[in-house]
């Protein structure tokens, strides 16, 4: 392994990844020291009055909370890394000798992208496999100790459960699992077959059944229609729903494993309830997200390794803002997903892209 090291990374190399990895996590560290902070400050009211202990705190709320913004803002801390160190190096008349040594750009940067790949394949891991556990642990924690006032309950629900079959609740109310104003229809094509209409439904968890209340049903064949009236009666059926369908939690995507949200997925095709892109964008952001590693340190070699005076407040104070860019940039992008007409492919691909370009120009004009 040593062997190998030293044949493909030279001491040249292996300086510039001592001093990447170290910024990187040295930074990270920083940052999430803060925003713990900072959200102990928000929360302890909450934590205080719901008598949460310190291993509740620690391990079920923290240990959700802390990988989740690790994995948030790994590709920005590490373009702001990137910037920091390598400018510090120009403004040390360090890269000048590297570069008039007849080493070219592109073999200067075989190092930032040896990191930047540790990264990705890191990155990746955790958003595929780890961070979905550790949002569950949160989101969990969050919905229990009721970090989120607002009620998560929707109203006027259409669900789609098989291809012929659609149900509308008017109300749900998550306390006592019930839905009010029940109708399912039946169809044959794109003929009615069946109407029924149900005061309420409530959910057994018990019995994994739904009763429905006071209902109604009518059946139309053709121009003949048989109404049966059981007003005051109860009656147990088995549906293709559960009370999770009338409740959305922030990020309750992103606490799926990523089988569970391709099962999800293909359920929402069928059932139609306007949660399908939110779903997409999410599977896909998991995969297309850490390639930002490689874009983001690309730029930020590109504009820091000139050097300039004033040293490195100009390379960071852009970098600072290249940063707010792209999150506004990706923020934008969920939006086209969600709300606009953008497949959540093109969507979760439009910040690379866009940064991929400016990248790409700031390389031809970085110094040879």
């Amino acid at each position: 392994m040593k062997e190998f090291l030293k044949k493909y990374l030279k001491i040249i190399d292996r300086y510039i990844i001592k001093k990447y990895l170290g910024t990187f996590v040295f930074t990270l560290g920083i940052f999430v020291v803060v925003t713990v902070v900072f959200d102990v400050s928000e929360h302890l009211d909450n934590f205080l009055k719901n008598h949460s202990t310190i291993q509740e705190i620690a391990f079920k709320y923290y240990a959700g909370f802390i990988p989740f913004y690790i994995n948030l803002l790994s590709p920005l801390i590490n373009f702001l890394a990137v910037i920091y160190f390598t400018a510090k190096m120009a403004n040390q008349t360090e890269i000048v000798p590297i570069l008039s040594g007849k080493t070219s750009f592109n073999r200067f940067l075989r190092p930032y992208f040896v990191c930047a790949t540790l990264i990705f394949i890191v990155s990746l891991f955790a958003n595929i496999y780890l961070i979905p556990f550790t949002n569950r642990l949160k989101i969990t924690f969050e919905n229990s100790h009721q970090f989120n006032a607002d009620d998560p309950t929707k109203v006027e629900v259409h669900i789609q459960l098989d291809k012929n079959t659609f149900v509308y609740v008017q109300q749900y109310d998550n306390t006592v699992h019930t839905g009010y104003q029940f109708v399912l229809e039946k169809f044959d094509g794109d003929k009615l077959k069946e109407k029924l209409v149900a005061s309420s439904i409530t959910y057994d968890s018990l019995k994994r059944v739904w009763t429905m209340n006071s209902f109604t049903v009518k059946y139309i064949n053709g121009l003949k229609e048989k109404y049966v009236d059981s007003s005051g009666k109860r009656k147990d059926t088995v549906l293709d729903m559960r009370p999770t369908d009338f409740i959305v939690y922030d990020n309750a995507y992103s606490a799926m494993s990523t089988k569970e949200l391709n099962r999800n997925i293909t359920r929402e095709e069928i059932r139609g309830t306007g949660a399908l892109k939110e779903m997409l964008y999410e599977r896909d952001r998991r995969f297309i997200y850490p390639l930002s590693s490689f874009v983001l340190t690309l730029i930020g070699v590109s504009i820091s390794s000139r050097k300039v005076r004033g040293g490195i407040g100009l390379p960071l104070g852009i970098g600072i803002f290249l940063c707010f860019t792209y999150v506004v940039v990706d923020k934008f992008a969920l939006v086209f997903a969600v709300k606009g007409d953008t497949p959540a492919f093109v969507a979760v691909c439009i910040p690379n892209l866009i940064f991929g370009l400016v990248g790409y120009y700031l390389l031809s004009k970085a110094p040879k």
